[in-house]
């Protein structure tokens, strides 16, 4: 066990080139989910988009589970801790596809990638050697106050809906993320990676189609290839390759040294939402990036240090 934690413990610097190139990757992934959310929600509602999401990506995890050997049933002792993420999930899942829906993919994209503060914040509880310091609370810190502008000045593209109660939401389910990674964290410490993504969205997946049947309705007018392929970006980039790359290293490596690469996500968030979605790059938006992706950074490099 204590060999198990010294790995999780390896610092940004132990780092190979190649595990840095796929946490790019990963976290310039999770910056194009915001536009596909956004594209998806033109015709699939937020609990159709995460219903019809997590159904492919179940698939992509059973079929590549299937094909390496991996055992997907969960032992006896693991079911309530597999539950109990679920429903994390669930909640945390919802409340961002309804934030989506209430504001623009750029704000969003931006309020999301602050994952990683509740995510170094509930790792310093659950994570052997995954520790608080001063200057990661600097860093955490710069971020959030990115994170403020974004929703303090959000009011005005979020319509009606007041104090930007839409990039409200999508901030609470950054909060929830973070603390979901944490746990996942804490869980992959005894479980394999695959057991931990899989069942976490097969548990999801009803709730997400009960309450999708009982109060939203397609708009099968608007159904075309541009929401089609923002769901399936949504469920097999993101929510398949994406999950099990970003708990693949987080088996390896320290939860928040990988988080903390997220301060690529808003960067390529905000990129890809004035190119794809026509956003405007408000000063509040730029603001939010610049200091969302420097808190983020100043977190990586201080654990590089």
């Amino acid at each position: 066990m204590k060999r198990q934690a010294s790995a999780r413990a390896l610092p940004w610097s132990k780092l190979s080139l190649s595990t840095v190139v796929l946490a790019v990757a990963v976290h310039s992934l999770w910056g194009g989910n915001a536009v596909a959310i956004k594209i998806g929600l033109e015709a699939f509602p937020p609990m159709w988009t995460a219903f019809l999401r997590f159904t492919i990506a179940v698939v992509c995890v059973v079929l590549w589970a299937w094909f390496r050997g991996i055992p997907m049933r969960p032992q006896r002792s693991e079911w309530w801790w597999l539950v109990l993420l679920g429903v994390f999930f669930s909640i945390q899942i919802g409340l961002m596809n309804i934030g989506f829906d209430h504001t623009s993919a750029s704000i969003g994209s931006i309020l999301m990638a602050t994952n990683p503060i509740f995510a170094a914040l509930w790792a310093h509880f659950l994570i052997v050697g995954d520790r608080l310091t001063r200057q990661r609370m600097i860093g955490l810190f710069v971020a959030f106050l990115g994170a403020a502008v974004v929703i303090l000045q959000s009011d005005r593209m979020d319509g009606p809906m007041a104090v930007g109660m839409g990039s409200a939401l999508v901030f609470v389910s950054a909060a929830l993320l973070g603390g979901r990674l944490a746990y996942a964290g804490h869980l992959l410490q005894r479980m394999d990676e695959v057991r931990v993504v899989l069942w976490q969205m097969i548990i999801s997946v009803p709730v997400f189609g009960v309450v999708a049947i009982m109060s939203e309705s397609i708009q099968w007018e608007h159904v075309g290839p541009g929401p089609i392929v923002g769901i399936l970006y949504q469920g097999i980039v993101v929510a398949g390759l994406g999950f099990m790359l970003l708990t693949y290293l987080m088996k390896r490596y320290s939860t928040s040294v990988i988080t903390s690469f997220n301060f690529v996500s808003p960067i390529s968030g905000v990129f890809l939402s004035v190119l794809l979605l026509g956003d405007q790059m408000t000063w509040h938006v730029l603001a939010g990036v610049v200091l969302v992706g420097t808190g983020l950074y100043l977190v990586a490099r201080h654990v590089n240090n």
